[in-house]
């Protein structure tokens, strides 16, 4: 490029700059997507961060198809360059546009309307873990900016709710204040990293999960490469502790196993590798064979992200997670792309190889519990559908800090732990949490009842799942005593939040015709006989269009058909609704009453 003639004198470095910075502009351009479309030109190569996701976009277009909508508010603007009208959004308290409305997630903030004129924020707490200040903190920020409480999400991690948007610069901005963020934690881009909530303190756990978690979190916040993906994406790391992670339901499972030795690889603790779990879309993280170095995770995961950015679907976002990427190609293709990406071989083992994994306790987030650190215990604290109040916030804060550790510890059924009570501060600590308001203990039932958040604050559930969920505990607590672990979740939508498939009894929500008209109440299609872990399978139906209104009543019968017709009373609920259909289920239960 030449500077063509000039009014001014320049010196010949004055016009070397000049050149430059022109081809500069051009050359952002193009990154960007913009220089070919505004040349009519389709020589230039896309660089910069986002030169991955530019090519898989420019392939859809290569090939006539169109992108999906969120593909193109990408294309137009990356989220993290569009800060300043966030801003400006926020000082003029108005709503997003559709477009931003996408691009504000990857700041942790979704707009809820029309279920509610505000956002909702999600944060990024890897591992599951924060410090008891960061707790206490979260609830003095939150209280006066949006609805005074949190809920503990099924990834382990906490969302708040009702935020004006005059409010959502400022709550994003305090919660980095904090040492938190929420940057990537909704749309496109790589979820909160689930990891064993008894991480270190666990008596039969074979790896700490922490150091794993926190490298692979540190690792998505600091590459702007691993945002803007086809679509979410999870990863999760379970230490084979007490409590499930449900690591099989993520696109990512790293799922420490002991090696034993004869096999061709160095005995000892790895991670067994899954990938391609999608449960919303009934399939688990499949077993591939490999073990991994735990110090290779994050590279690992890295390259098969890599592969995924370039190959997963940007036209059709049903079809655009993990899972679809390896039925398309198949397995052993996948794994060889992501091997050359690494450089080098997986280290593949027999499934003799493997120790069993030390078993689940499916109680052991409620209640006392000794950790491997003699005289100590945790505390899982029961949240009632997963909801805190910021005042029971502080109290926990404090809790911890004068009786605990100073940890708070999230879990995946939506409740929390209490690490580091010693042996003589157990009463007093189980005593304070009754002072607020909270318990910790709770009936087979409570215990395992897990919800989304249902259409009072989702635009897409059909139901409002916690009120029913809490319908359901309220009548079958004191009519049906269980003697066995239960899990019954319900979710709203598709997306499957609340993970119905893998419950025992799951729900998710539908809109039941009533009458001869078109119209339409709340309701529910019920699956029973769904399991995570050793028993992982999605369950079957047993009811369809079950209005929520007789949802409690129903699942009451079906539990008092299982007391009555359980082949043993060692036999869980799981393998009684997996000997039976959905039919004969049914009838059993209509024959309970």
């Amino acid at each position: 490029m030449k500077i063509e003639s000039l009014s001014f004198d320049f010196t010949d470095e004055q016009k070397r700059y000049l050149e430059g910075f022109t081809t500069g502009l051009q050359i952002s351009r193009v990154g960007r997507g913009l220089g070919a479309a505004a040349a009519g030109k389709t020589t230039s190569h896309p660089i910069g961060p986002d030169a991955a996701h530019f090519k898989a976009q420019d392939k859809v277009i290569a090939s006539g198809k169109k992108l999906a909508d969120p593909e193109k508010f990408k294309r137009e603007e990356h989220p993290f360059d569009a800060y300043s009208r966030l801003k400006e959004q926020a000082r003029t308290n108005a709503p997003p546009s559709t477009a931003d409305n996408f691009r504000w997630r990857y700041y942790g903030l979704f707009y809820v309307a029309p279920a509610q004129d505000s956002y909702m924020c999600r944060l990024r707490i890897p591992n599951g873990i924060l410090k008891h200040w960061q707790f206490s903190g979260l609830a003095d920020l939150i209280e006066p900016l949006c609805g005074p409480f949190c809920n503990v999400t099924t990834r382990a991690n906490l969302q708040v709710r009702e935020i004006p948007p005059k409010n959502a610069v400022a709550l994003i901005e305090g919660i980095q204040d904090l040492g938190l963020c929420s940057r990537g934690s909704g749309a496109d881009n790589i979820r909160n990293v689930t990891g064993t909530p008894t991480a270190g303190i666990d008596p039969q756990e074979l790896l700490d999960t922490r150091e794993y978690a926190r490298e692979w979190h540190y690792h998505i916040l600091n590459d702007r490469s691993l945002t803007g993906l086809p679509r979410k994406f999870n990863v999760a790391f379970d230490g084979a502790g007490r409590i499930a992670v449900l690591e099989d339901t993520n696109d990512i499972a790293f799922a420490a196993a002991e090696v034993r030795d004869g096999f061709g690889a160095e005995p000892g603790v790895w991670f067994r590798l899954g990938i391609g779990g999608i449960t919303g879309h009934k399939d688990f993280a499949k077993e591939t064979g490999i073990i991994v170095k735990p110090d290779d995770a994050t590279k690992v995961a890295d390259a098969i992200v890599r592969v995924f950015i370039d190959l997963g679907d940007r036209t059709n976002r049903l079809k655009a997670r993990l899972k679809y990427v390896i039925d398309s190609i198949g397995m052993e293709k996948f794994l060889d792309l992501v091997e050359e990406r690494l450089g080098y071989a997986f280290t593949r083992v027999p499934p003799e190889a493997l120790a069993p994994r030390p078993a689940f306790d499916r109680m052991a987030h409620i209640g006392t519990h000794k950790q491997k650190q003699a005289g100590l215990n945790w505390i899982g604290v029961a949240l009632p559908l997963g909801k805190v109040t910021c005042e029971q916030m502080r109290g926990l804060a404090k809790i911890a800090q004068d009786l605990g550790d100073g940890d708070i510890r999230l879990t995946v059924w939506q409740n929390l732990l209490i690490s580091g009570v010693r042996d003589d501060n157990v009463e007093l600590a189980v005593a304070a949490i009754k002072k607020i308001g909270l318990a910790v203990e709770a009936s087979q039932i409570r215990a395992g009842l897990i919800a989304c958040t249902g259409n009072a604050g989702c635009k897409f559930a059909a139901s409002d799942t916690k009120r029913h969920a809490a319908a359901i505990g309220d009548w079958c607590e004191p009519r049906v005593e269980l003697d066995t672990p239960l899990n019954i979740h319900l979710t709203g939508c598709h997306h499957s939040c609340a993970q119905h498939y893998i419950s025992d009894i799951g729900l998710i929500a539908a809109k039941v015709p009533v009458g001869e008209e078109d119209d339409t109440v709340e309701g529910y299609h019920l699956f029973a006989g769904g399991g995570f872990g050793p028993n992982a399978d999605v369950g079957h139906e047993v009811y369809h269009d079950l209005k929520a209104e007789d949802a409690p009543k129903t699942v009451e019968k079906l539990l008092k058909a299982y007391l009555a017709h359980r082949a043993s009373p060692d036999e869980t609920f799981l393998t009684f609704a997996r000997r039976h259909d959905g039919e004969t289920l049914r009838k059993l239960a209509e024959a309970s009453t």
